[in-house]
């Protein structure tokens, strides 16, 4: 098919197609950028946490879990540890006493949590280095929260859709309730963040995550 005729009656080369920026590409460069500023400003109090949490228990200062990422695929999560070190073996003990609906696992006052650790929970600073998870490409800055591979159910079509999408280190679960919610509460808030996610929907969840942790709400 021709083109349009130009005034000077000559045809006019077709516009060639504009390129399209993926989402997705987006997201990720924005999660380095983010990740890389926020761990350097991070970095020294990092190191202050670890040392107060091997001044009060001289053992591994950070915990590593097995977490469900994008398409269900199993990452090692970080964290600053903020239990006792036998915290694992201890919870068999205290499975009588969940605050939560299965297969959620919360107690308002669990004994295996450490003086630094209640600090580090209730302002959400052991999570401080899952910015290294950011970079690496296992989690983004804005996203549903990691999941443990048994709190999620495979073979629930809301659970796949859940996992479509990176976990992040903030989110709409932080800012609509956080510990407070119970697991079907958690699912449905994550699938409306799932629904109505952009970029800019991402800058207003990562301020009012910030207001939420501050102000210590939700957080046990």
């Amino acid at each position: 098919m021709l083109n349009p005729i130009t005034a000077q009656g000559v045809f006019a080369p077709a516009a060639p197609p504009r390129p399209v920026v993926s989402p997705t590409v987006i997201t990720r460069v924005f999660d380095l950028v983010a990740g890389s500023l926020a761990l350097l400003v991070a970095l020294p109090v990092l190191v202050l946490l670890v040392l107060a949490i091997l001044a009060e228990s001289p053992k591994n200062p950070f915990f590593v879990q097995e977490r469900l990422g994008r398409h269900g695929k199993r990452f090692p999560l970080l964290k600053l540890r903020t239990m006792v070190p036998d915290a694992e073996r201890r919870r068999a003990e205290l499975e009588h006493l969940n605050e939560s609906k299965a297969p959620l696992f919360k107690m308002r006052n669990d004994p295996r949590i450490t003086r630094v650790g209640r600090v580090l929970r209730a302002t959400s600073l052991d999570e401080l280095p899952q910015l290294i998870n950011v970079l690496r490409g296992d989690m983004s800055i804005v996203g549903p929260r990691p999941r443990l591979p048994y709190e999620l159910s495979l073979d629930d079509p809301a659970v796949i859709r859940r996992l479509s999408v990176k976990p992040g280190l903030a989110g709409l679960w932080q800012v609509s309730g956080r510990a407070n919610l119970d697991y079907d509460e958690a699912l449905a808030i994550d699938l409306q963040y799932i629904d109505d996610r952009s970029f800019w929907l991402d800058l207003k969840l990562i301020a009012r995550t910030f207001w939420v942790v501050v102000t210590l709400k939700g957080a046990y």
